[in-house]
Parts: C-alpha cells; structure tokens; sequence
C-alpha cells in the first residue's frame, strides 16, 4: 500500500528495455498526502516535434482512450500500467505519466523505452580489389539499434581511418550498416585472412557477431618458373601419357608456351599439340616413344609488365626393341635330342630374361634356355620375356615354335577288350607324331577321327563277329618317318566265364579238404591220442613196444572214404590209422 508523503509524489523507472515484436509495461506508482485519492491519471507519449500526445485520461468513474496511433496496441493493467503489444521500433521514445491529485496539484514523470532486435543479420562480406585497392565490404542487415563495424587481418584488429561506414534506417525501423575495408597490400597479403565484426547491445550487454573468414586476390607479376614432368621422367615407357607441367607464382598466372630441341638445336613451338580443353600451363603427350625423348622448355609471358620466364627438362622415353630369339639347332629337331633357345633385346637401361612355355608357366631365367631329351610331350611354344626392373611395367615378349619331329608313337589303345559275339563295340586309338600322322585300321567299321596338334585319336565302331574274336584287330598310325603299329586282343566274355567257374569249383573243392583234414586232426586230439607239447616229445622217445598200444579204430565207412581222398598222387592205397598216424607225427 502506498505511504503517506509530504507532497505528490511519482515513480516510474528511468529505461524499460523491450525487444521487437515483445510486450512493453511501464509502470506509474504514486504516492499522495495523507493517502488522498487522485482525480485523474494522463498517459502521453512525446512524439518527434517533442509533443505530448496523450493515449489515456482515467478517472475514478471512466478510462477514456484516444485516437492514436496506438490505438489497439496499447492496454491498461489493474495498477494502471501501460502495456504496448508487440513493440516496433518506432516505440523507441519517452513516455509520461501524469497525475492530478486535486489541492494537492499535478505531478509527473517519465520513461525511456529502449526497442532492441535480438541481434542483427550475420554480416555478409564479400572481397574484392580494384583502385584505390577495396580489400572487402561488410554488410550487416536488420539492427536496432545501429551497430558498429570493426576489421580484422588474420585475427587482429585494422584500426583505418580510410575505412568508411554507412548507416542506413529503413521502411521498418531497422537499420542497415555497411563499412568497405581500404588498406594497401602486398604480394604475402594472399596469405592473408579478413574478417569483419558488428558490435551491437543487447539488454545492456554488448555483443559481437563475426563474418567468414575470406582471402583476398592480390595481383603480383611472377618470381619463379617450374616445369616437371609426371610422372617422373625416370619411370616414363614407351606407349605411357606424359603431361609437362608449367607453374609460376604470380596472379594472374602468365601466358605459357612450349617447345622441344629438335636435333638441329632449334627450338621447336609445341602449340599445336596443345589442346584449347587442358588447362594453361600444361601439356599432353599420348602414347610417347623412343622419338619423344628430348629437351623441353616452357616459356611464361607477363602480359602486366611483359617479362618473360623459362624452364626447361629433359624426358627420357625408356623402351625395349629388337627382341630376337634364336633357336640351336634351327633345322629339323628329332625326339631324344637337345634345344637351345637364346633371346637378346636392346634398352637404355639394364634387362632381365625370363622363359615361359605356352601355358604361361616359368621354365627358366637367363638370356638362354636349354630343352634336353625334347619329345612330342615338349611344350611347341616358348616364350622370352625381356623386362626393365628399374622401369615398372616395361616388358616385351617373343614366341618361339619349338617343332619336335619322330615317328608316331602309340600312346593309348583299348587292349585287351572283352566282348560278346554280335555285339557293338568301339575300338580305341590314339597316338602323337610330327609331321601328322595318318591312322588306319585292319578291318572295316565306322571311324570316327580327332585331330589335336601332333595328337590323333580314332573310335572304330564294330560289330564283333567269330572271325573278328580269333584274329583281333590292329592300330597302324605313320607318318614320313616311320610306322608304328598295335594289336587289340578281344576276349570272349562267355568263355571266360566259364573258365571262372572251373576256378570256382576247385577253390571250392580245396577248402573242403582242409577242413576235413583239420576236423580229424582236431577229433584225434579230443580223444588224446595225439599228444602235444613236452609229454607228446617224451612219448615219441619211449621204446617200441609202448607206440604198438597205440590204436586207431575206423569204425566209418565215411572215414574210409575221407582216408581215401587223403592219399597221395601215387595212387597208394593206406589204412585210415597209418594216414592219421603219419599226419600226427609230421605236426610234432
């Protein structure tokens, strides 16, 4: 509750800080004599020509609004407030509250409404160079109120008194400041980074936004020249693409040219091999070879101040030519002899050998290669293959035909062949000579030949007849120089059957009589009558008339019989008791 006090007094703040587009409450406290009530409250803003517009006349009985331009901005608390809603920046102005108090007269105060934005638009700066040298322009869009500008060079702070800001208010309110950098500069300025900064308030508090960070294009006219060739000049090989490549370090870049010494050490112009599409300053060479090797030179031209520069190189162009290969003996090579193969090339740079047959396999190193005992099996074609280890990739090859000549040699056959009488059958040959050989067949049946190389291979398609199965066939293959020739044997299967079961039968009949022989073995143990071990020894030492007790009674015609089946080859007729006794003392 308000206290008494001498006279009327009013209170209200000195600044009431408000962002755009928030709302803004302006208080007004009063205090009366002896607590008196007052007879009216004014609100008024002072408008640009200083006048005091009034908004509000409240009394104890009615609040009266009046036609403004805050018409329906403006609002009344139950303490008799001010709030403005939403707040512009044209609010930013002095704002009073007046109140009458009867005898006790009128009294009043006022209030600053300060506007702000939340901070202005990210500075734009954009580099540019011309004369006098305008390094760059900062732009920064939408503050309130208007901030300041501040340059920087990598990091620190430009203090210029050339540097020129412009503030400008626009339609709403809000101001847009720019500022342009003028500084001179130097050819290590290209280096160098700018960047600008606005400085603005924010409820009392300064605050700064920074721009990108942007390098400038400083001209400056050339101090050195370098011309390289890629890849390096040590690793180039005939059928690669070389590029020459021309540097300078001045801005703009010059102009480049090139040229070659040709062998009247004239400097040749390159221009019309280089092509509008690279870039300046390079050129392409496709597919070099031994020709291209030489001395290069690439020329710049300043077009600000006209100097010239050159640098020249030298491109060394590796190859290998000439890769021969020589064969010992050159003439005709027969089967069991030996081949040597001898492989030269010429090159700048050092070359190793290496030997390869036709599967691609590695036979051998070396500038020679020795084939011993060659047959047809040796491989026909061998490779050399001349590389430069100190160039990658740098290799060529050249074949050679290695023709082994002999007589065929039969190499497979279908012998012998087991068939039955009328029935189909496919007769196999085949064999491997050089020169070609031919195959013919001793009998008559449809042939079916396979050529490979020095291989041949025949299927003869045959019906077998009775003539066939006694004489067989024969494989006759030759060439110029010689014939070989092969019996196919044909087993008749119905006859060979028939011989397995006499082999059957008999395997059949000797088992029988082992186990008949170990079946009386056994039972004249099991009855004791053929000793074994240490006392069957000391029996058979005993005198005469002891072993005539011994007695073996054949009580069995069948035992007969099985005596009989043991007898030997003579045709000797035994008693059943002397074959077993003989039996038992050849065991001990």
């Amino acid at each position: 509750c308000p206290t008494a006090a001498a006279k009327l007094e009013i209170s209200m703040p000195d600044v009431v800080e408000v962002e755009v587009g928030g709302t803004a409450r302006i208080e007004c406290n009063f205090y009366t004599p002896e607590n008196a009530s007052y007879t009216y409250i004014d609100w008024f803003y002072v408008d640009r020509s200083n006048r005091q517009v009034r908004l509000y006349h409240i009394t104890d009985s009615e609040v009266l609004e009046d036609d403004t331009d805050y018409k329906n901005r403006v609002s009344l608390g139950q303490d008799k407030a001010l709030s403005i809603s939403p707040v512009t920046v044209q609010d930013a102005r002095t704002f009073v509250c007046q109140v009458g108090a009867g005898s006790y007269g009128v009294g009043e105060n006022s209030t600053e409404l300060s506007v702000y934005s939340e901070r202005p638009a990210m500075p734009n700066l954009c580099s540019q160079l011309s004369l006098p040298p305008q390094i760059a322009r900062c732009v920064s869009k939408n503050a309130f109120p208007a901030p300041n500008i501040t340059w920087h060079k990598n990091g620190e702070q430009l203090h210029s008194e050339d540097n020129q800001v412009t503030v400008t208010r626009e339609s709403s309110g809000l101001y847009t400041v720019s500022s342009a950098l003028y500084a001179p500069v130097t050819r290590e300025d290209r280096l160098s980074r700018y960047h600008c900064a606005v400085h603005y308030l924010l409820r009392g508090q300064s605050h700064a936004l920074e721009s990108q960070r942007v390098k400038i294009n400083v001209f400056y006219p050339a101090e050195t020249l370098k011309l390289q060739v890629v890849p390096s000049s040590a690793l180039v090989k005939e059928g690669d693409n070389v590029t020459l490549v021309c540097e300078a370090d001045g801005n703009p870049p010059p102009v480049f040219s090139f040229f070659k010494k040709n062998q009247l050490d004239e400097w040749q112009d390159l221009s019309s091999l280089m092509i509008p599409s690279d870039s300046d300053g390079i050129l392409n060479l496709h597919d070099v070879n031994k020709s291209s090797s030489g001395t290069y030179k690439c020329q710049s031209l300043d077009l600000d101040d006209l100097s010239q520069k050159e640098e020249a190189v030298d491109l060394v162009v590796n190859y290998i030519e000439g890769v021969r290969v020589k064969m010992e003996p050159s003439s005709t090579i027969r089967e069991g002899e030996t081949v040597k193969l001898s492989c030269d090339a010429q090159s700048p740079v050092g070359l190793q050998y290496q030997w390869n047959n036709e599967k691609g396999d590695k036979v051998g190193d070396g500038r020679q290669l020795t084939l011993r005992n060659v047959s047809f099996e040796t491989s026909n074609t061998f490779s050399c293959k001349v590389m430069a280890p100190s160039v990658p990739g740098l290799e060529q090859s050249k074949k050679v035909s290695v023709a082994v000549q002999g007589k065929p040699r039969i190499v497979a056959i279908s012998s012998p062949l087991y068939v039955r009488q009328d029935e189909v059958i496919n007769l196999t040959c085949k064999a491997i000579a050089f020169p070609p050989p031919t195959l013919h067949w001793s009998i008559n049946g449809t042939a079916h030949e396979y050529k490979d190389n020095q291989h041949i291979a025949s299927n003869l398609t045959v019906r077998v007849s009775q003539d066939l199965l006694q004489a067989g066939a024969m494989c006759r293959v030759s060439n110029s120089l010689g014939v070989s020739e092969k019996h196919i044997q044909l087993v008749d299967q119905k006859s060979t059957a028939e011989s397995q079961g006499v082999i059957i039968v008999a395997i059949i009949v000797a088992i029988l009589v082992v186990a008949v022989l170990g079946a009386v073995i056994y039972f004249l143990h099991k009855k004791g009558k053929i000793p074994c071990g240490r006392a069957g020894k000391q029996d058979i030492t005993k005198p005469e008339a002891r072993k005539d007790k011994i007695v073996v009674e054949v009580k069995s015609d069948k035992l007969s019989e099985e005596a009989g089946l043991l007898q030997g080859a003579n045709g000797e007729k035994r008693a059943a008791a002397d074959q077993v006794g003989q039996s038992a003392g050849t065991a001990l």
